[in-house]
């Protein structure tokens, strides 16, 4: 007797659209009665720039397959300078996104107007496809991405990164406290240097949350050398976020602190 014929994976998108633009060009492309897979669930936000990397990486983490972000075209932003904000934190999602090992490709931005609701069917279309040939997230069932996803998480909520992003139009327009503005190409490298250091950072807290571990086995578990494990933890001590355990023998031991019982 031959096998039933497997089922086509159908991705699990969320999509937020943007009410000014992006949510008028889906309610277009309806109208228009143009098709498009029906494995987005559409949420409408008043502006892009309220969809906070931790909201899109808790959806990752959650299990979405894919998140599609729609929004006014630059310089047609209903808030003025929203979409530039946007386009920012996107970039600071998929470094993050590549830092923890689960695919960049999953999270997609489009400027879609309200007039260009062939151009929303397109784009739905063509990202449900390419998350097709992604495949299913593994997130729920890979321990190690798992963990992972969660660090990126918990980076994209560190000061430092919520500052950088969200000062860079300031800092590349009008420039720093002493009027200097900072050439965009070397505040990225400044933005991606710090964003791998607070990801690091923030899975050694996460990889010590539930059981204490030593230098050594954090290196091997994050593959990233010892000696810069050890920079590390001892900024997270100087921030008391991490305390040294009793050591067996004479390797200490770190173990995330946890505050009013967080999970």
């Amino acid at each position: 007797m031959a096998d039933a014929p497997k089922a086509e994976f159908e991705p699990k998108i969320i999509g937020f659209l943007c009410n000014w633009c992006s949510y008028a060009g889906a309610d277009l492309c309806g109208v228009s009665r143009y098709q498009y897979p029906t494995n987005i669930r559409a949420v409408r936000v008043m502006c892009s720039t309220r969809i906070s990397p931790h909201l899109v990486l808790d959806i990752f983490r959650a299990g979405a397959d894919g998140v599609l972000l729609g929004g006014c075209h630059i310089g047609d932003c209903h808030y003025i300078s929203g979409n530039y904000y946007t386009e920012k934190r996107v970039r600071l999602m998929k470094r993050l996104l590549e830092e923890s090992g689960l695919e960049p490709e999953r999270l997609r931005l489009e400027w879609v107007s309200a007039s260009e609701g062939e151009k929303f069917s397109k784009v739905v279309t063509e990202f449900t496809e390419n998350i097709r040939r992604l495949g299913p997230s593994k997130v729920r069932k890979d321990q190690r991405l798992g963990d992972r996803v969660a660090a990126a998480d918990g980076a994209s909520e560190t000061f430092r990164l919520k500052a950088l992003v969200g000062r860079e139009l300031n800092l590349v327009n009008k420039g720093n406290a002493y009027g200097n503005r900072l050439d965009p190409a070397e505040l990225e490298k400044i933005i991606d240097a710090s964003t791998e250091e607070e990801f690091e950072r923030s899975l050694i807290l996460e990889l010590s949350r539930g059981k204490a571990r030593s230098v050594k086995e954090l290196g091997q578990i994050m593959d990233v050398p010892t000696d810069r494990v050890l920079r590390h933890i001892v900024a997270l001590r100087q921030k008391n976020m991490i305390a040294m355990e009793h050591p067996e023998g004479f390797t200490p031991t770190y173990k995330t602190i946890v505050i009013g019982g967080e999970q």
